[in-house]
Formats: structure tokens, sequence, C-alpha cells
């Protein structure tokens, strides 16, 4: 049949010619524009706003999932994945910014605004006009959705928005307190039968009571990306900030929660690959006792484990990804698989790529040092192993009737 896959040449990370460009072209961007900044703005704990706002303005990539009427690509899962993987060779915590934006904020808001909501914000933040955010997490609640205690009341033509955020990536722009131009914010309004009700509204600048509460100083890595929490005083959010109807957050959340952890998990991707190269080129050049690193079994084992755990995580992840309704849930079981196994993998394979360099890789100048840091936070964010473990066992347990 003349229309039949040929399997032996389908190639599973990049299985047509558009993502084929697509990742030529972020790995161009990567080596010139985004390596040369990285150690800088870990140092400095500095995000770069005019870097990311070129991925809008140059390379049309802050929704890349969004709609070309609504000023995106049109793109799907596995672009998403191409991206995060390639961003994050050289700088997670640039890329942390990049999923936060294009991710949580982006593409959460299209799969579940209105028309209305849609050509009012969406070309902002396509273009980088915008910066984006999802404000979930709060002081006292992590993974226990339920338990927010941001409260949002109708009052007239507007809500009144009260609570505090945290652990905002992007909740601020800089060291000066300036908020995010628009975020997702998930509030109770309201329950029924003890159940809370969480609904979610798309705050902006123009909404009086929205602020800054402290920038997240110190972190262990992804220092490139701003962390913030966020502060909602009498916040007024006119009736039009609304997403969907009251309570309908955890149907938006899990729309675009396999999305978010693919993301994540090609971001531990990017790290075990990086992290390989590094220790591989140095165990070929460096020399002990008269041989090169690569010479000794345990340096081989370090490489050989190395490759076989990122080989075999990419595969699972373009996998996943490759299957992603972004419209809709229903792959839950793997999007939180994919994340499990790769984030884990990803803060490996950098403390093996450590290991090798020894000292040399104890310091920022290569790299490893940088990446082990970064990746640290992927086992955390957008859902922790635990939680994955919990859904997963859920999922199979719900699979075979139990």
């Amino acid at each position: 049949m003349s229309d039949t896959v040929d399997l032996k040449k389908f190639d599973l990370y990049n299985p047509t010619e558009e993502l084929a460009m697509l990742r030529q072209t972020v790995r161009d961007f990567v080596k010139k524009e985004v390596e040369p900044q990285a150690l800088e703005h870990d140092r400095k704990e500095l995000f770069n706003l005019e870097l990311f706002r070129k991925l809008g303005r140059d390379l049309g990539l802050l929704g890349i999932t969004v709609p070309e009427e609504y000023g995106g690509p049109g793109l799907d899962g596995m672009a998403a994945v191409i991206v995060h993987e390639e961003l994050s060779y050289s700088d997670p915590g640039f890329c942390l910014a990049y999923l936060a934006h294009s991710m949580l904020f982006v593409n959460n808001f299209a799969v579940n605004a209105n028309e209305e909501q849609k050509k009012r914000v969406l070309p902002k933040v396509c273009s980088g006009e915008w910066v984006g955010a999802m404000a979930m997490s709060e002081p006292d609640v992590g993974t226990d959705v339920l338990g927010m205690k941001t409260m949002a009341v109708k009052n007239g033509d507007h809500y009144v928005l009260n609570g505090r955020k945290m652990w905002i990536t992007n909740g601020c722009l800089d060291d000066n307190g300036t908020p995010a131009d628009c975020v997702l914010v998930y509030a109770k309004t309201g329950g029924s039968k003890g159940r809370p009700h969480i609904s979610t509204f798309v705050v902006d600048k123009s909404c009086p009571g929205y602020a800054v509460g402290q920038k997240i100083r110190d972190k262990t890595g992804m220092r490139a990306s701003n962390t913030a929490e966020l502060v909602f005083d009498q916040c007024k959010v006119p009736l039009t900030g609304l997403i969907g109807s009251e309570g309908d957050s955890m149907l938006h959340m899990m729309r675009n929660l396999e999305i978010e952890r693919v993301t994540l998990a090609a971001m531990s991707l990017g790290i075990a690959r990086r992290s390989l190269d590094v220790m591989v080129r140095y165990a070929n050049e460096r020399e002990a006792f008269g041989k090169h690193l690569s010479d000794f079994g345990q340096i081989q084992k370090y490489i050989a484990d190395s490759y076989a755990e990122y080989k075999s995580c990419a595969a699972y992840v373009y996998d996943t990804a490759r299957r992603l309704d972004l419209n809709k849930e229903g792959n839950r079981v793997d999007s939180d698989g994919a994340k499990l196994i790769s984030t884990t993998m990803g803060k490996k394979v950098s403390d093996a790529a450590i290991q090798v360099l020894g000292g040399y890789g104890y310091v920022g100048e290569y790299v490893v040092e940088r990446l082990w840091r970064d990746a640290k936070l992927l086992e955390i964010g957008g859902g922790t192993l635990e939680a994955h473990q919990k859904n997963i066992s859920r999922d199979l347990s719900k699979a075979m009737g139990h």
C-alpha cells in the first residue's frame, strides 16, 4: 500500500518536516541567544524579560498551541514538548518562565475561555506584550487544591477577590514588584453538599487590589525565572473575568494538567541530554593514570546508564505527547507516568554528570551544577512525585473495575 508508514524511517521525536524544522529553529535560537546569558541570570536571580519577549516577537512561540485566528501558530503537544526540551538543554529556569506563560496561562486560557475573552487577551499574550501566570498554590495549600482559602464574592457588576497565592512563577516581572500582566486565579465561590466550588478568574493589572506580596529569593534552582507571592486585597474583577461558570475550575485544571505535566517532563529531557553531552565530552578529554576517563568501567556505567535512562524516558514522553488532545482530558495515567519517571531521571543524570566531572562539576561554569539544582523542582512543581503515584494507582484500579 502506498500510504503505509515506513516504521523504520518513522522518527518519534521529529515525526513531520514541520516539527523537525521547529526543533532546529529553537536549537539555533538557544545557541545564539539563550546560552550566552544563562549563567549570569541564574547567578543574579534575574528573569530575562526582553529575551522572553523574543520568543513571541521573533519565533511566535509564546502561544504555541493557540489557533492562528488568535495570534498563535496552532501547533500541538508534540511541538510544545520539542520547545521545552530544547530550551531546557541550556536554561531550565528561563524555560520554566516559558512554561508558566505558554502552558499554565495561555493554553489553559485558550481552551477554557469564551470568544470575547480570547479575542481580548490571546493576541497580547501570544505576542509577548503581556506575560501570564497561573495562581493556584497558597502559603498553606499546595496539592490539596480544595483546601484553598482565596475567596471570590459577587458584588453587582464585579467580583471581590481576597486571598494570597504563593510560589507563582512569573508572578512578578522584575525586582521592583511589577506583577504579571495577567494571571489565572483559582478561588472559592461558595459550595454545595459540603464540597467547595472552585472558580477561575483572569485578573490583569487594571484590576485594583492586585499586587505582588514579595519576590521569592534564594531558591535552590530555577533562579532565572521569577517566583512570587501574589496578594488580592479587595481586588475588583469584572464579571467578564470569570472563565466559564462558577465551580468549573476542576474541569479547567483537568483539561490543562496533561500538557503541563508532559512539558515539565520534557524539561527533564533537556536537562538530561545536556548533562549527558557534558559528561561524555569531559570523559573523552580528561586523563587519569595515563588513560581517558571514558576508559574506566565506573565512568562507563555513569554514561551508559544515563544514556539508556534518558532514551527510555524520551520515548515515553514523546509517545504520550503524540496522543494528547489539548481540548479534553483522558490520558492522565501516562502524563503523570511520564513526568514521574522523567523528572527523577533528570535529577539522577545531572547528578551523575557532576560525579564524572568531580570538582569541575561542582562549580557553575561547567553547567551541570546548575542543571542539577534546576532538576529538583521538577519533582515538586506541577504535581509532586507522591501525587503522581497516587493518581496512577487510582486510575489503573478504576481501569480494572476496582
